[in-house]
């Protein structure tokens, strides 16, 4: 299966007849690419995501069952909290939004031609020495500092030191993310999907690894230094094809003189700030909870965090339909082809939705059974079970906004300009979360902060929507909205339908879960072919489609 994206996207309308021409520059003819490349391309690196997500699953498996959900798991998660933090900074989010755009109009401006310079070996030559000096002295800072980043986190928490122990053990995150980061974005720029839906594996073996080696001598801590000896396996992942293909691939033919200029200044402060303080804002989400939670009964961080990590899985399944197309919105933008940007992001934002609707629907069937048979045993008992199902269900209200805020900022950033909105809607959603975990946590302990979040993290979403026609892509709210509505009663109508037949069918938790795996999606796939929802029609014909070719 090959992995490498060239040329405009025919599902999409990009091509040469829609580019701008670059000043000075002849118009580059690119091959015309598959129509199903993005399908492929999507179906590996979800292959890839799904093995990282089952390890993801067997990493806090060893973590529930070594440690429970006690004050030595609260202490490992809470300094989790910076890897965290890097995680959707330096790889998902930030990096990418950066540096997606700004390798899309170098490997543009490599085909015009014009000059002996390369334009993607400057980008590189500007920018990764000087980022790699900022994160190493971020993250010595980070380590001195990690008695009051604990203070600031937690300061509920009995004890601290266990904490500040594992904040300074992960601390070295802050530059092997950003590297990871880097390399990830370079690769998904020149349609290389593959290695960086890789480094997640790479990551959780060696956390399972570490633990599981270390963890009778040094206890948790041994969690958080797996933390960083999967940072490091991350890198190593994806280093032998960036310095193939980023380094030492020699420019096909002469290239334009200013492209230092012109590229370089998409990284430049006034492009950094929206994206850094966006992504900031949104993982703030999860200090507010672990803030909220702190002065809670021990465990409940861990409750918190299990469910969570459970609720989300659908997210991230979802989410590579437009980290694979994000290349693409971004290319489109740069060529000036913004009508097959738009009609790119709506099919992107129906798929993703209704992929991740589909989960919420298993989610709210079965989240009992779900923890019940990955956690419980060990130091996790059916308390801590009942607990963490019941959060998941609450989660799981919020995971159409969290899927809709990550694609949605994609293709705010997409255009390489500054643009503040993006972070104007996600501090009113974090405002939102505040106030709603403020009234909440009091009554309804992890339940209302968990509540808290669906409806922050949902006003951010219907904020974002509501803005990017006017200041991105000019997108149709309403067609959006009317595409994911029919996905919506369909999970309704498949969650409902699994909580009946788990709460009155009688079988042991592995065989019930198995019947739900193959009812909540018939009955999801059923209703939705009633409602004549085109996005199940479409996702059946990407399936058959995949099918075909593997044969």
């Amino acid at each position: 299966m090959s992995e490498t994206v060239t040329g405009p996207d025919r599902d999409t309308g990009t091509g040469t007849a829609g580019q701008a021409a670059i000043p000075g520059a002849a118009t580059p003819v690119v091959p015309p690419r598959p129509g199903g490349f993005l399908a492929r391309a999507a179906a590996g690196a979800a292959g890839l995501t799904v093995i990282a997500a089952l390890l993801g699953l067997a990493r806090d498996q060893a973590i529930a069952r070594l440690f429970g959900a006690s004050h030595d798991s609260d202490a490992f998660l809470i300094a989790w909290t910076v890897p965290e933090m890097a995680a959707t900074l330096l790889i998902e989010d930030g990096m990418a939004l950066l540096l997606v755009p700004a390798f899309s109009l170098a490997l543009t401006r490599r085909a015009a031609g014009g000059s002996w310079d390369d334009p993607v070996r400057t980008l590189v030559s500007d920018t990764f020495p000087r980022l790699c000096a900022a994160l190493t002295c971020a993250g010595a800072l980070l380590a001195l500092g990690a008695p009051w980043v604990v203070g600031v986190l937690a300061p509920g928490i009995d004890d601290p030191s266990l904490a500040v122990d594992c904040t300074r053990l992960t601390a070295v995150t802050v530059l092997t993310f950003g590297v990871t980061g880097y390399f990830s974005a370079a690769l998904r720029a020149h349609g290389r999907f593959l290695a960086p839906a890789g480094v997640y594996i790479a990551y959780n073996l060696g956390i399972i690894g570490t633990t599981l080696a270390l963890h009778s001598l040094w206890g948790v801590r041994a969690a958080a230094a797996g933390v960083a000896v999967g940072s490091v396996l991350m890198i190593l992942t994806q280093l032998p094809t960036f310095v193939r293909l980023v380094l030492r691939r020699k420019p096909r033919v002469p290239q334009r003189r200013g492209a230092r200029q012109g590229v370089s200044a998409l990284l430049g402060a006034s492009a950094l700030a929206p994206v850094v303080l966006f992504v900031v804002s949104r993982q703030a989400q999860v200090f507010v909870e672990r803030f909220l939670a702190s002065s809670l009964p021990d465990g409940a961080i861990s409750h918190l965090n299990y469910a969570q990590k459970v609720a989300q899985l659908p997210m991230v399944l979802s989410m590579m339909i437009c980290t694979v197309t994000f290349p693409v919105v971004a290319r489109a933008m740069a060529a000036g082809d913004r009508e097959g940007a738009r009609r790119r992001v709506e099919r992107d934002l129906a798929l993703a939705g209704t992929v991740v609707l589909l989960g919420t629907a298993m989610v709210l069937g079965y989240a009992p059974l779900i923890v019940e048979v990955l956690f419980q045993g060990g130091a996790f008992d059916a308390v801590d079970t009942a607990a963490t199902a019941g959060v998941m269900r609450v989660y799981a209200l919020g995971l159409l906004g969290h899927t809709l805020v990550g694609a949605l900022c994609r293709p705010y950033f997409s255009t390489g300009r500054p643009t503040w909105y993006p972070l104007c809607a996600m501090g009113a959603g974090l405002l939102v979360t505040v106030g709603a975990g403020l009234v909440l946590t009091g009554p309804f302990g992890v339940d209302g902060i968990a509540a808290a979040n669906a409806v922050g993290i949902s006003t951010a979403a219907v904020l974002m929507l509501a803005g990017l026609g006017s200041r991105a892509v000019a997108v149709r709210p309403g067609a959006v909205a009317l595409a994911l509505g029919r996905p919506a009663t369909a999970a309704a109508v498949a969650g409902t339908t699994g909580w009946a037949a788990a709460a009155s069918l009688p079988a042991g938790p592995v065989l019930g879960l198995t019947a739900g795996c193959l009812l909540v999606p018939v009955a999801f796939l059923v209703t939705s072919l009633a409602l004549r929802s085109p996005e199940a029609v479409h996702l059946l014909a990407l399936i058959r489609q995949r099918f075909s070719h593997g044969r």
